[in-house]
């Protein structure tokens, strides 16, 4: 028998009236009634007293009312206990991200998930795309964010695309074109991310063929854009990085336009704890209502 039968019946004895456990339920009257009648078909027994303003139980109903509680209030430690095991009330979901998604994604999915998700606990690593590779394969993290998947031996699943733009000294005197040639980076000093990560601007780089006259080298993507400010070279970043900069600095589409796919990667084949499986389906709607995807 449903036990949803009985929260029904509960709540009618509880308000003393069909009408308003309808209304509590949404129901309708006849149709809390029809389960009430049921009820006591199937067990034989008249539970309620039914007026016209109230609802009252019959001794027989007294003597079952005890027993009809315990049955709802097993069924709700059932409940309970499945989402403990299932891992959505105590797990632990481990993300891995690099510094854009960190910065700008996750501080919002991680708001409406842990509010629909409260016991569940986040432990977040960010790094750049080497130490992502390196907690994939370790299996250090449940979960990654990534813009290349190929290095990963994994499921992943494309999230959005996103563009690689040029960053350039506010004087520079291509500051204000509406786009930057890519041939033209092969005459400036170029300031880059350490060799195991600076996948996006190489890419960008030898799509046009040019090898780079790299300056400096650093492993921090914020250290970039300051060494971009203060004029010593340029460098090519992601927009999602780049957004809400508020450094003087001049930032422009490329000529001929690169992008990234940003993915997340979900390392066990089977696709992870529920928890992640929750944080992944999560991160793929809060995407949806907050990063429309560009026509």
């Amino acid at each position: 028998m449903s036990v949803k039968k009985y929260e029904v019946l509960l709540k009618a004895v509880e308000l003393g009236s069909l009408t308003r456990a309808a209304e509590v339920m949404g129901l309708t009257q006849s149709g809390v009634s029809h389960i009430v009648g049921s009820i006591e078909s199937e067990l034989g027994v008249r539970l309620l007293n039914r007026g016209r303003s109230r609802a009252v139980l019959t001794p027989e109903g007294e003597l079952l009312l005890p027993a009809i509680r315990g049955i709802v209030h097993s069924a709700e430690q059932l409940r309970q206990l499945s989402a403990a095991i299932n891992g959505l009330s105590c797990g632990t979901v481990r993300i891995g991200a690099f510094t854009s998604v960190a910065v700008h994604w996750l501080p919002g999915m991680l708001k409406t998930f842990s509010a629909q998700y409260p016991s569940v606990e986040i432990e977040l690593l960010s790094g750049d795309y080497h130490d992502i590779a390196c907690w994939v394969s370790s299996g250090e993290v449940d979960i990654a964010f990534t813009a290349y998947p190929e290095e990963l031996s994994c499921r992943c699943i494309p999230l959005r695309e996103d563009r690689l733009l040029a960053v350039l000294p506010a004087d520079h005197p291509l500051a204000h074109a509406g786009v930057y040639p890519l041939s033209r980076a092969a005459d400036e000093p170029f300031i880059s991310l350490l060799k195991e990560s600076d996948h996006d601007a190489r890419r960008a780089l030898e799509s046009a063929g040019i090898t780079p006259r790299v300056k400096y080298y650093t492993k921090d993507d914020y250290a970039i854009i300051a060494m971009v400010e203060c004029g010593l070279g340029m460098s090519i970043m992601p927009e999602l990085l780049l957004r809400g900069q508020s450094r003087q600095i001049a930032v422009l589409p490329l000529d001929p336009p690169v992008t990234r796919v940003i993915n997340l990667a979900i390392p066990d084949p089977a696709g992870g704890s529920p928890a992640a499986r929750a944080f992944a389906s999560h991160a793929a709607a809060w995407l949806e209502e907050n990063e429309p995807r560009r026509p």
